[in-house]
């Protein structure tokens, strides 16, 4: 009964401690890991490794622990796709390309990538894609025929089918999704969210059935509207955006919702930053922390993307955080290691 009454006592001393809140962060080394003459839009952390895909039809990895760098470059036939998209699950590794024809890769066998699903049009575009779980997976595109292109599979990725328009939202005219950070869609769960143009389209049961939300970003013009969108959990998710061609506008680039995607309201409206091209929450920040990249640079937020503080100008088009202090991003011409120190 005595160490009972210890035990019981220890925890209550432990319950009642207040929790041990990180400093926000007040810089970033850049340390880079891989350089060479290409656009790298689309990196995965698949364990000690780093995926990553690009144009020139090059792909590969770096091992996080030697830096190792193993590039590969598939063609097809004579063309050389641009891929802007990856996914992985616990045994394969998946690679997307945009425009005409969209080609969609799995990893096959001796090493070699295996095409799984193929689709020709003058308007194909495909954008971003990921996993729910080890066989179910999704990959958002530039609307066509009347809605959004939306392929999912269901074993594994071994086959793709497009969702027909029946079965999603009508589209809007000119609506798409931004190739720039393989960073269009977010899954926790079974839920789905996915930032558009225009808006953004919501599923509860991966995919099989889909709502339409309005944001209150800006989108009059074609390089207006979201091109990132990220969950901390499935109720607090933030969106990001802007205009590629006029990045210093702050007016209506960036919103956060605190319903599960249903209602959003801007954030910072006027204020730094402009164009991002990706936004992601810091992991343990309890949603405070939120770190965007863009050609422009580096920014952070420790309040929810109420203000929002720069960290470097170096530029960068995507980023994935492996820990709450440690990401790595991807831009023109390499990919690098960020420390974030308080």
């Amino acid at each position: 009964m005595r160490y009972f009454t210890v035990i019981m006592i220890l925890s209550l001393m432990v319950s009642c401690s207040p929790a041990i809140e990180k400093k926000p962060f007040a810089s970033v080394d850049i340390d880079v890991l891989y350089q060479d003459s290409l656009s790298i839009r689309a990196i995965e952390i698949m364990g000690n490794s780093l995926a990553f895909a690009a144009n020139k039809g090059t792909f590969g990895t770096i091992d996080l622990k030697t830096g190792k760098v193993r590039a590969n470059i598939e063609k097809y036939h004579t063309s050389i796709p641009e891929f802007r998209a990856i996914a992985h699950t616990p045994t394969d590794f998946f690679m997307l390309s945009v425009a005409n024809p969209a080609l969609l890769y799995k990893t096959g066998e001796s090493g070699t990538m295996k095409l799984v699903y193929m689709e020709e049009s003058d308007a194909v575009f495909y954008d971003a894609m990921t996993f729910w779980n080890d066989r179910e997976g999704i990959a958002v595109g530039d609307s066509m025929n009347g809605c959004m292109s939306i392929i999912i599979t269901r074993d594994g990725g071994s086959t793709w089918a497009k969702l027909p328009c029946s079965r999603l939202p009508e589209g809007i005219q000119g609506e798409g999704a931004f190739a720039a950070s393989n960073t269009n869609i977010k899954t926790i769960g079974n839920n789905t969210w996915i930032g558009t143009t225009q808006r953004t389209l919501y599923s509860k049961d991966k995919g099989k059935t889909w709502k339409a939300f309005d944001t209150p970003i800006q989108t009059e013009e074609p390089t207006q509207g979201i091109y990132s969108i990220d969950f901390y959990n499935d109720k607090i998710g933030v969106v990001i955006g802007g205009d590629y061609t006029k990045p210093e506008n702050t007016i209506a680039n960036k919103a956060i919702t605190k319903d599960g995607g249903k209602t959003w309201r801007l954030l910072a409206n006027g204020k730094a930053p402009g164009y991002k091209s990706c936004i992601r929450f810091v992991p343990n920040s309890n949603a405070k922390g939120i770190v965007a990249v863009g050609f422009t640079g580096i920014v952070y937020s420790s309040n929810m993307g109420y203000t929002w503080q720069e960290l470097s100008n170096e530029p960068f088009y995507t980023i994935r955080f492996q820990n709450d202090s440690v990401a790595y991003a991807a831009g023109k011409n390499r990919i690098a290691k960020l420390t974030f120190k308080p």
